[in-house]
């Protein structure tokens, strides 16, 4: 059996750049011991896994350890190789996934992902070991769906984080933002998820699920330019749009071929 194969690096408009994930396209759905084995074998942070139905798109997300129920990075991948690749032609990718149906339309050399907003809500009772193991002080910290997300008070101190990720694997979330207001954007950010397989995600999508509402608050506006500040780095144009925000990356295709299951 050969399923074909696409790694893309999303968030980026340079290769190497962003935020690498794989896109295997299926007819039918495999066994989930294969999804995992697959995305293992491709060791990038995301796989995503695809089949196209009558209307719309079927769409899941695995890391190297752990299926997720959000991933916006993969989702541009896919969308490159669907409208880029396979020559979609409508204007608007439906994509029903274990976050309801998601939509990516083009806009030029951007994929603009229509997601859920992910209103954080802040808490007091977080794990001693979150602020321990990222060793820094934070303004606030909040909590959404799946993710801790702290606020520090610059950019600069984003960039010098160094976190203790055996104590960040302990935590029982997905992963962690922290996040600050940009010295040239209007926000930045980095996400660690070692629990998920990921130490330091290079650009996340979904992490912005939560930064675009907190940020609208804070800012007063809903509409940003925002980087992550990983080693690899991505920008991202975003907007809140009610209880939906809009996610917009470039994206690079690196590489297409089989894999070849037994």
């Amino acid at each position: 059996m050969t399923v074909d194969i696409y790694q893309v690096d999303a968030f980026s408009s340079h290769l190497f750049k962003g935020n690498p994930a794989a896109v295997c396209l299926l007819n039918e759905w495999l066994p989930d011991e294969t999804l995992k084995s697959i995305a293992a074998e491709n060791n990038l942070s995301e796989t995503a896994y695809v089949i196209a139905r009558d209307d719309h798109f079927e769409l899941r997300w695995f890391t190297p350890t752990v299926e997720v129920s959000l991933c916006g990075h993969a989702t541009v991948a896919t969308a490159l190789v669907l409208f880029d690749e396979l020559k979609y032609e409508n204007s608007i990718i439906r994509f029903q996934t274990k976050s309801g149906e998601l939509t990516v339309r083009k806009d030029n050399n951007f994929y603009l992902l229509n997601f859920p907003a992910n209103d954080p809500t802040e808490v007091t009772d977080y794990p001693n070991e979150l602020i321990e193991a990222l060793h820094c002080k934070p303004v606030k910290v909040l909590k959404g769906k799946t993710d801790y997300m702290v606020v520090v008070e610059t950019q600069r101190e984003v960039e010098l984080l160094q976190p203790n990720h055996t104590l960040l694997r302990g935590i029982k979330v997905r992963g962690v933002i922290v996040t600050a207001v940009g010295d040239e954007v209007d926000f930045v950010s980095r996400f660690f998820a070692p629990g998920s397989g990921v130490d330091e995600d290079p650009v996340t999508g979904s992490a912005h699920t939560m930064l675009i509402p907190y940020w609208a608050k804070k800012l007063g506006k809903e509409a940003f330019y925002a980087k992550q500040l990983s080693a690899r780095g991505g920008t991202l144009k975003c907007k809140l749009l009610g209880d939906r925000v809009e996610i917009g990356g470039a994206a690079k295709l690196y590489m297409k071929g089989q894999l070849f299951l037994p």
